[in-house]
């Protein structure tokens, strides 16, 4: 839903770092793979009981996330660097829920696997209208740098941070939020599902 007016804001941020960079030869992809690296740091220092160290590892996915993408501008862009940028983010995304269940196999198992069904659903539902939307020649107005499709929603990248920062910061509250996230992303799947027939259908 924010993603639209953070996304302008953080690559004005990122672009000196990114010109930077791509001068010394770095490419995206490398970015892409580092910051999949303090995914896993996160999902393994949350599942120890280091939730601050978790929260910065999170912290630092995400700016990489970001910065990839304005380095691979800078030099090529590819269908291939989009394609592991996308594969290992929602690995990711997976992987918080799945550190706090570890942590707390009583009290979080079930909320962090309703979450984890629901991005199935966010996640699916976002992929698939890319795929079609692609076939169709469709451009996003709102994302048109993207290396696909992004089809606006209810809760998108920023929105999915934001609540794991929040889980970080209260780690007893995780069922609770995880509830409230999960009935926020099943309702961005349901709205998904409404415009996939409606543009889908013409």
């Amino acid at each position: 839903m924010f993603d639209k007016n953070i996304i302008p804001i953080a690559e004005k941020l990122l672009l000196p770092f990114a010109k930077k960079l791509a001068s010394k030869g770095i490419n995206a992809d490398s970015i892409t793979m580092i910051g999949f690296v303090f995914g896993l740091f996160a999902a393994l220092s949350i599942s120890c009981d280091y939730f601050i160290l978790g929260f910065i590892f999170i912290l630092i996915n995400r700016v990489l996330d970001g910065l990839d993408g304005i380095v691979a501008r800078q030099t090529q862009t590819s269908d291939r660097g989009a394609f592991l940028d996308i594969s290992l983010d929602f690995v990711f995304y997976a992987m918080i829920p799945m550190s706090f269940a570890i942590n707390d196999q009583v009290t979080n198992s079930l909320a962090a696997i309703v979450l984890i069904v629901s991005f199935v659903g966010t996640g699916s539902s976002f992929l698939a209208f890319s795929l079609f939307a692609e076939r169709r020649n469709l451009k996003s107005k709102v994302f048109p740098k993207k290396g696909i499709y992004y089809l606006e929603s209810f809760m998108e990248g920023g929105e999915t941070i934001f609540f794991f920062l929040l889980m970080c910061l209260i780690p007893s509250f995780f069922p609770i939020i995880a509830y409230i996230f999960s009935l926020l992303c099943t309702t961005t799947w349901l709205i998904r599902l409404w415009i996939g027939f409606k543009v889908l259908k013409k």
